[in-house]
């Protein structure tokens, strides 16, 4: 994101208007992620061997879900037990591929779709991984339904030490109206089984979801009081994130958007929750130190398997095809199931490193210096400046910290960016559908 600080010198700190920024804020977010995220047919669809000793995480998606959400616009289906195992069977094929590259991964983050759909799948797949990269921390994503005793006893066998659970609200009509009461259970059913798993793991994350259009600040408060309750290890706070595709479905269903309240809502979230956790990022909080669902923060580099999924390596992302019986094909034959790649610039990727690690709260400028062997202010200089001269960024010695302002000034960044993805996603998909 490219911001010119000559284009706001009739912005003074005291004066300026926060609406105005945040609106010019997720203008430009909007309009360079439609340029990032524009990805390519490769001629040869390969992964390049391992360039970095860096720490890197490896990211397996299970798109299989029981019903599908309205507002997901993440790659997923209907749950199908046959297709689901020739699935798994085929992911198991492409962790070795990556092996056989020189890839060792430190973290593992299976997503989805919902990932304990097939529990002994799951397990057998975690298995392998743990065999074959010398795995240090791994999480799971599930849903509330599948917080079962038989289900903790399988997770912790195979090594889980955190298991993220998507809650989005216990208000029963909000449950209702997003489609997710009939298939989890109500609001005090959810709580009690967040009881039941509560300890097992060294890290329980609740994730939830602020600023749908029927939700209130009371009904926020109620939700928000409930966690404090249950003294959950960490929350994931999202913000609503619409992609283009699930506006009018949404709209159908629940009514327009606002986003001009998310602050208020941020706000209130904050206000709640930091007498008693800490940011991890700026939309989770944690009790104490442990990974988070955003691994883009933590890990600078990362593999995407199975398809659908999305990875960052040596400079490039690259997607794999969404189309499922597609991927278990190439992967049969050994082929690399790769259906678009973007190469950045090392200007592109210096604004992706300083949007994902000041998420983070604070970027360590030598370290980028070192990283890349250049002067980072020479590049990225206006970003730094507009966010220190609106108020978002404080600097100590030569790290850049976000200040409370520049917190969900990040929270907007962050929101457009995964909303630029789920519309690649949603692009890809289309394709899918005009293929067939």
């Amino acid at each position: 994101m490219i911001f010119r600080p000559s284009h706001f010198t009739f912005f003074e700190r005291e004066t300026c208007k926060p609406m105005l920024i945040e609106k010019f804020i997720t203008y430009t977010a909007k309009k360079k992620n439609a340029t990032y995220l524009q990805f390519f047919t490769p001629e040869t669809p390969v992964v390049p061997e391992r360039q970095t000793d860096l720490p890197m995480l490896l990211y397996v998606h299970v798109p299989f879900c029981e019903e599908l959400c309205p507002y997901c616009s993440f790659n997923r289906v209907v749950f199908r037990e046959d297709l689901a195992r020739i699935y798994f069977d085929a992911l198991r094929k492409e962790i070795i591929m990556y092996r056989d590259l020189g890839y060792a991964f430190n973290g593992l983050y299976v997503g989805g779709g919902t990932p304990t759909v097939l529990i002994d799948e799951l397990a057998e797949t975690i298995d392998l991984i743990r065999q074959i990269y010398p795995i240090q921390e791994i999480s799971v994503e599930t849903n509330p339904n599948h917080l079962t005793e038989s289900n903790f006893q399988i997770l912790k066998e195979s090594g889980v030490n955190r298991l993220s659970v998507g809650v989005q609200t216990f208000n029963n009509d909000l449950l209702k109206a997003i489609e997710r009461y009939h298939k989890y259970g109500s609001g005090e059913e959810i709580v009690d089984r967040i009881r039941a798993a509560q300890g097992i793991f060294q890290t329980l994350n609740i994730d939830m979801i602020f600023n749908f259009p029927t939700q209130t600040i009371p009904i926020l408060e109620r939700d928000l009081s409930t966690l404090i309750d249950l003294e959950v290890d960490q929350i994931t706070y999202y913000p609503l994130m619409v992609s283009t595709s699930t506006q009018a479905v949404m709209k159908r269903k629940l009514g327009i958007v606002n986003y001009d309240r998310g602050r208020s809502y941020y706000n209130k979230i904050v206000s709640m929750l930091l007498p008693r956790y800490h940011h991890s990022t700026a939309w989770c909080f944690s009790r104490a130190q442990a990974s988070i669902d955003e691994y883009v923060v933590n890990y600078e580099e990362y593999a995407g398997l199975g398809s659908g999924s999305i990875g960052y390596l040596a400079g490039s992302a690259y997607a794999n095809t969404f189309d499922i019986q597609e991927y278990v094909a190439k992967i049969n034959l050994g082929i690399m199931p790769i259906a678009g790649k973007k190469e950045f610039s090392i200007k592109e990727r210096l604004r992706y490193d300083f949007l994902m690690k000041l998420f983070g709260m604070k970027l360590d400028l030598d370290h980028l210096n070192t990283r890349y062997r250049i002067k980072i202010y020479k590049h990225l200089w206006p970003e730094i400046t507009f966010f220190r001269l609106v108020g978002g960024l404080k600097k100590l010695g030569n790290v850049l910290v976000l200040t409370e302002r520049g917190q969900y000034y990040w929270v907007l960044m962050m929101r457009e960016f995964f909303i630029g993805v789920n519309n690649f996603r949603d692009f890809c998909r289309a394709e899918l559908l005009g293929k067939n």
